[in-house]
């Protein structure tokens, strides 16, 4: 329990509550006065109660007893996290201390969630103008293979057998040993819990990295076979986890569905039993991604054979377990694909071309549209040199990044000034390319994974025992 004292002679018996310890100024006053460490504060009821209920700032707001508060803690401090409480920003001068200690602080007066949203916030991630702040070690010889993070930017990194995690300040650090050999999969449910698996373990693990990587629960599965089953992509939306599972003998294939706070078993869709050469249902999903405003979750997957690269694009109804949308990639097939639900359409990288393309949701399914639109050279799309090997591609937000190499691309929708309107009555979209951040951040090796959480986006590259920051300039630090 913190320590305060008050200029009364309250008792200083160790089991008074705070009201008896910590003592208003004046009855019915709205100003508060604070002595901390010695130095005089002054503030209002009504900014002391921006702090939130549980808050000590909130607590003082709410006593009536005489005299000024005392509480033995630093003022410099102090002073900072006051202008958090009245700005909602930290002040420059935050610059000049370290973040661990306001971290520390801010716990003690139960104020961090206001430090996460100065500092972490989702609403402060620019994309024009990220660069690379930061380089975090995995202390590991293995390379990260997933990564995974939470809205306010906790971060998990899975590198071989083990995951490294740091909480939303990349301050604090800890690694956890898994019961997997590498980890190819991995969501982040909490900023202690995560959903991983591997495409040669059998079953998905719910970790809580809290306790060391104890496995709170195995899903599992199984076919008409009843062989084991293995990991090859995982999903979410705000109350549904999504698993792509494959049988271990490669005959089957399926995507279980599951409540995200039991993990207990809603349904399951896309259930498909391979006979003889039948390529499309031996494809099992690759990736899986939440479309909330179509109330839909997209399932793709692609498959290497003697005829190229083939693959399905699938978006199912969770609630009639039916597809609504499908269409088969047999043209310069995805190397990697993602769906950005701002922007209401699916983005891809061709693994022949290397090309960047869009296909608008508002016009699947419309009679003679086609569905995929080059954004980039469409003379590409026959090359049979494969440039897409390898590229990664993410959505978040209103903007799409694509990796090509070493270098990140970023993709935007430009509005123009006079809109042309096809024959389906929707304006004619525009997208432009921007290369990202310095010259010297693009001098790293092969894009292996993108990932984005909080204000940061996160990077990391084949033969690298390390995780890339990426980060615009906050205000404060």
């Amino acid at each position: 329990m913190p320590t305060f004292t008050t200029t009364t002679m309250a008792s200083r018996n160790d089991n008074l509550n705070l009201q008896k310890l910590i003592l208003n100024p004046s009855t019915g006053s709205s100003i508060v006065t604070i002595n901390v460490g010695g130095q005089i504060f002054q503030t209002t009821n009504q900014t002391l109660t921006l702090a939130g209920p549980s808050s000590l700032f909130s607590q003082l707001s709410e006593l009536t007893h005489l005299g000024p508060h005392f509480i033995d803690r630093d003022p410099e401090l102090f002073s900072i996290l006051l202008s958090l409480l009245r700005t909602g920003n930290l002040p420059s001068k935050a610059k000049s201390y370290d973040l661990q200690d306001l971290i520390e602080e801010s716990k003690f007066y139960k104020i961090e969630s206001l430090l996460v949203n100065s500092l972490s916030n989702p609403s402060q991630f620019d994309p024009f103008n990220l660069q690379e702040t930061l380089i975090l070690p995995l202390n590991s010889r293995d390379t990260a293979s997933a990564v995974a993070t939470t809205p306010y930017g906790t971060l998990h990194v899975s590198h071989g057998s083990k995951i490294t995690s740091f909480d939303w300040s990349l301050q604090r650090k800890s690694t956890t040993l898994t019961q997997f050999t590498a980890i190819d999969s991995m969501l982040a449910i909490s900023p202690n819990l995560v959903a991983a698996g591997a495409t040669d373990f059998s079953g998905l693990q719910i970790l809580d990295l809290e306790k060391k990587g104890f496995v709170l629960e195995t899903l599992n599965w199984e076919n008409v076979t009843k062989s084991g089953s293995t990991v090859q992509a995982i999903g979410s939306s705000n109350d549904m986890l999504f698993t792509s599972f494959e049988s271990s003998r490669r005959n089957s294939n399926s995507i279980m569905v599951y409540d995200l706070k039991t993990f207990s078993p809603v349904t399951e869709i896309g259930h498909y039993e391979i006979f003889g050469a039948d390529l499309d249902s031996a494809i099992p999903a690759t990736k899986l991604k939440w479309v909330e405003s179509y109330n839909v979750v997209m399932a793709a997957g692609s498959h290497s054979g003697p005829s190229g690269v083939l693959g399905n694009v699938k978006f199912w109804d969770i609630r009639s377990g039916n597809v609504v949308w499908e269409f088969k990639e047999k043209v310069d097939c995805f190397s990697d694909i993602t769906v950005s639900d701002s922007l209401s359409s699916i983005f891809k990288v061709g693994v022949n071309s290397g090309e960047v393309f869009n296909a608008d949701l508002r016009k699947l399914g419309s009679e003679g549209h086609d569905s995929w639109v080059c954004l980039g050279d469409d003379r590409k799309v026959g090359n049979v040199r494969k440039e897409g090997v390898g590229c990664k591609i993410e959505a978040h937000g209103s903007q799409v990044f694509c990796s090509k190499g070493g270098d990140i691309e970023l993709w935007s929708e430009v509005v123009m000034g006079s809109l042309r309107k096809r024959e389906e009555g929707l304006p004619e979209r525009v997208f432009r390319k921007n290369l990202m951040g310095r010259v010297k951040d693009m001098e790293g090796a092969r894009v292996t994974n993108l990932a984005f959480g909080g204000n940061k986006m996160f990077v990391t590259r084949k033969d690298r025992q390390s995780v890339e920051v990426w980060q615009s300039s906050v205000r404060g630090f």
